[in-house]
C-alpha cells in the first residue's frame, strides 16, 4: 500500500509540474538531501519574530529587529554610539530575527520542493502552517515593514540598508505562488497573504528607508530590485515589475558592471570575493525572474568563473571573514546555465556544496531552494 501511494504521488507530481531538462538534472542532484530534510522539517513548529524580543528593539513585537553586522562597542567611548568595523561580524548584536527568518524560508521551500518531487501535500500543508504564522495569525504575525532593521546601538533604530535582510522572503514569495496554483491555499488565506506583501511593497517603495536602499549603487540597490520584483511577481503587480525590468536593465546592469564584466565596488569591499558571487546571485535571479536574456550579463560569469573553479587563481585580496568557505553551488551558475547552456557552469555547480552549514554563508544565499524555480 505504502509502495502504491509512493507510486502514486510521484505520477501526480510528474503530470501538474512542468519537468525541463534542467529541472530533472537538478532534482537528481539534490531529490535524496531534499526529501530528507523534508521529513525532519515535518516536526517543526512555526517560529516567527514574536518568539524572541530584545530590549534594544525601538520597535513592538510584531516588529523585524536586527543590528548591524560589522558594528562594534567603542572602547574609547564605552557609552557611546557603535562604530564600525567592515567585514568583521559582531558576534554580540542581536540576530534572532534574521534566523528565524531564513529558518522559515528554508522550510518553507524545502517542503514545497518535497511536493514538487511528491506531490504529497502533506508537505505542502506543514508549508501553509509556517505561512499562516507569519501572515495570518495575529499572535504570530510580523508586521510588513523593516523600519528597525540592522540598527546601530546609540545611534539609529533602523536604517535604509536593513531592507537587505528582506531577501529571505523571496523563496517564501515563489513557494505561495507555486502552492496557489495547485490550489491548496484557501482565497481568504490567499487575500490575507497578498495584502501582507502588498502593504510591504507599499512601505519599501515610499518609506525613505526603501528609496534609500533602492538609490544603493551596490548589491544593496541589486537585491532592493530582486526583493521587490519577486514580491511583486506574486501579488501580480504589473506597475512594479515593468519598474525593477527597466531599474535593472537600465540602471543597475550598467552602472555596476564594469567592461570586463567584474563588479568595481564589490571588489573595493573587504569580502570582495563574497560580495562578488553574492551580487552576481542577484544579479541572475532578477534575469530569472524577468526572463531576460541579455547576452551582456554572461560577462558577469565569465569574470567570475574562472575564480570559482580555482579560487586560488583570485588576484584581488581574500575576504577578511569566511574566505574558506566559499564558493557553495551558487544560483548563478544555473541560471546563467539555464540561458546561455555553457555545460561547464553546470558541471561546475553539480560540484560544489549544495548544503552549506554556515550561517553567514547561509545568509547570502538568496536561492537555496532551485527546484522551486525551475517548474514551468
Amino acid at each position: 500500500m505504502k509502495k502504491a501511494l509512493t507510486l502514486l504521488f510521484a505520477f501526480i507530481s510528474i503530470q501538474n509540474f512542468g519537468q525541463s531538462h534542467l529541472f530533472e538534472k537538478v532534482s537528481t542532484v539534490l531529490k535524496k538531501d531534499i526529501l530528507i530534510e523534508a521529513k525532519n522539517n515535518l516536526n517543526e513548529k512555526p517560529i516567527t519574530v514574536t518568539y524572541f524580543s530584545s530590549e534594544r528593539s525601538a520597535g513592538g513585537k510584531h516588529d523585524f529587529f536586527s543590528e548591524g553586522d560589522y558594528w562594534w562597542p567603542d572602547s574609547a567611548h564605552p557609552n557611546g554610539p557603535y562604530i564600525q568595523k567592515d567585514g568583521l561580524t559582531n558576534p554580540d548584536n542581536f540576530t534572532a530575527h534574521r534566523k528565524a527568518m531564513i529558518r522559515f524560508s528554508k522550510i518553507v521551500a524545502n517542503q514545497t520542493s518535497a511536493f514538487i518531487i511528491t506531490g504529497n501535500t502533506l508537505y505542502a500543508k506543514q508549508a501553509l502552517k509556517h505561512i499562516r504564522a507569519w501572515f495570518i495569525d495575529t499572535a504570530t504575525m510580523m508586521n510588513p515593514s523593516l523600519l528597525y532593521a540592522q540598527a546601530i546601538t546609540r545611534k539609529v533604530t533602523g536604517r535604509g540598508v536593513g531592507i537587505i535582510d528582506m531577501i529571505q522572503m523571496i523563496e517564501v514569495a515563489k513557494s505561495i505562488e507555486i502552492l496557489e496554483k495547485h490550489h491548496l491555499i484557501k482565497q481568504t488565506d490567499q487575500l490575507i497573504i497578498h495584502g501582507w506583501f502588498k502593504q510591504y511593497l507599499n512601505w519599501v517603495t515610499t518609506h525613505p528607508y526603501g528609496i534609500e536602499e533602492r538609490e544603493a549603487k551596490n548589491n544593496h540597490g541589486t537585491c532592493w530590485v530582486m526583493q521587490v520584483g519577486a514580491f511583486a511577481h506574486l501579488i501580480n503587480d504589473t506597475t512594479l515589475l515593468k519598474f525593477c525590468k527597466d531599474r535593472y536593465l537600465h540602471l543597475i546592469l550598467p552602472n555596476q558592471m564594469a567592461a570586463n564584466g567584474s563588479f568595481p565596488l564589490e571588489l573595493k569591499r573587504t569580502k570582495p570575493y563574497g560580495y562578488s558571487l553574492f551580487n552576481l546571485d542577484a544579479i541572475f535571479t532578477i534575469a530569472h525572474i524577468y526572463k531576460i536574456t541579455d547576452t551582456s550579463i554572461k560577462k558577469s560569469i565569465d569574470f567570475i568563473y574562472p575564480y570559482v573553479k580555482d579560487k586560488k587563481s583570485w588576484p584581488y585580496p581574500k575576504d577578511v571573514m569566511y574566505w574558506e568557505e566559499w564558493p557553495i553551488a551558487a544560483p548563478f551558475l544555473l541560471f546563467g546555465y539555464q540561458i546561455f547552456k555553457e555545460n561547464n557552469w553546470l558541471a561546475t555547480w553539480e560540484q560544489l556544496n549544495h548544503f552549506p552549514k554556515n550561517e553567514e554563508v547561509i545568509r547570502n544565499l538568496p536561492i537555496r531552494n532551485p527546484l522551486i524555480w525551475l517548474v514551468d
